[in-house]
């Protein structure tokens, strides 16, 4: 089985290229560790034909952002008939626009916060809701484009309206949860431990917090009680199979513990491309499990398909 051809697809040209190189290169190290022919795939527009010709047996998605993890490589590689990992065309295309995969998985009973779907435009002049309120990118990840409006603000961020922005016109305007980060991971059809991102020196879990060495602590696994705990598996499996993903997914939550153990759990989104940089939650998080780096790729090296 191990001498299966696999292309680490990687890099890209989303605004994640970086995040993209470091997950990629850690993923081809491993794999060949684990006794894969593995070729690495600098994503250009190029990348059907570079693909075609080189023929791979499984193609390892270490794309992030548009373009990698939004249904359009994941097309392409159904066109060629190429076995990949992670989720397929639509899983991939709705769990990247944040609003509509809220809807998919609140229709199945997973606890979303209020939000809105705005131009950008339109709500640079008045607050779109009573603040405090979080304006996403709808089709972005690595937090790129997140800006915080706090309780006390009295006029709407100026740089969602600016010509700095470059993240499209189309925000999700999303009521703001008070409380801890945590996230779970799953892996096929289980559920795999709860952590808490813990930001050090930043007042969310941003760029740097995710990718720079030291940006973030990670408490795997989270200490709450068993009951939020099981919770939050449940709830990240939910939300991994409402949205129809495969292989391994992430889900990240807000839990306000400020006035009872119980709290308010809430599900954010689902990030069907996980990182895996050396500062990474899923590799983290599948240790727990007692699956290892190399452990885990060849699970997602075997579990790979197309019709996904």
């Amino acid at each position: 089985m191990k001498s299966k051809h696999v292309a680490v697809l990687l890099g890209g040209f989303s605004s994640e290229r970086p995040v993209s190189l470091s997950s990629g290169k850690a993923c081809a190290d491993a794999l060949e560790k684990e006794g894969y022919q593995v070729t690495r795939v600098d994503v250009g527009r190029d990348v059907g034909s570079v693909l075609a010709g080189l023929k791979p047996d499984v193609a390892f998605n270490a794309l992030h952002g548009p373009f990698g993890e939004d249904g359009t490589i994941q097309g392409i590689l159904e066109y060629l008939g190429i076995a990949y990992t992670h989720s397929g065309v639509l899983a991939s295309a709705l769990a990247m626009n944040k609003e509509q995969a809220k809807k998919v998985v609140k229709s199945v009973g997973v606890p979303v916060a209020e939000s809105k779907v705005a131009n950008r435009f339109a709500i640079q002049n008045k607050h779109p809701m009573k603040p405090p309120y979080v304006i996403k990118p709808v089709n972005e990840g690595s937090s790129f484009g997140v800006v915080i409006v706090s309780e006390g603000q009295s006029h709407p961020p100026q740089v969602v309206g600016s010509s700095e922005w470059k993240y499209g016109d189309t925000v999700m305007v999303e009521r703001y949860i008070h409380g801890r980060e945590l996230t779970c991971a799953v892996m096929g059809d289980v559920a795999l431990g709860v952590c808490e991102i813990i930001p050090t020196g930043h007042s969310f879990y941003d760029y740097d917090s995710k990718y720079v060495a030291g940006g973030s602590k990670h408490e795997c696994p989270a200490k709450v009680s068993p009951n939020i705990y099981q919770k939050i598996q449940t709830l990240a499996l939910k939300a991994h199979q409402a949205v129809g993903c495969r292989g391994v997914s992430r889900s990240d939550f807000r839990y306000d513990d400020r006035h009872s153990e119980n709290g308010e759990v809430v599900w954010l989104e689902v990030n069907t491309q996980p990182g895996m940089t050396p500062t990474s939650l899923v590799p983290e998080i599948a240790a727990q499990a007692g699956h290892s780096f190399g452990e885990l790729l060849s699970w997602m090296v075997e579990d790979a398909s197309c019709l996904r």
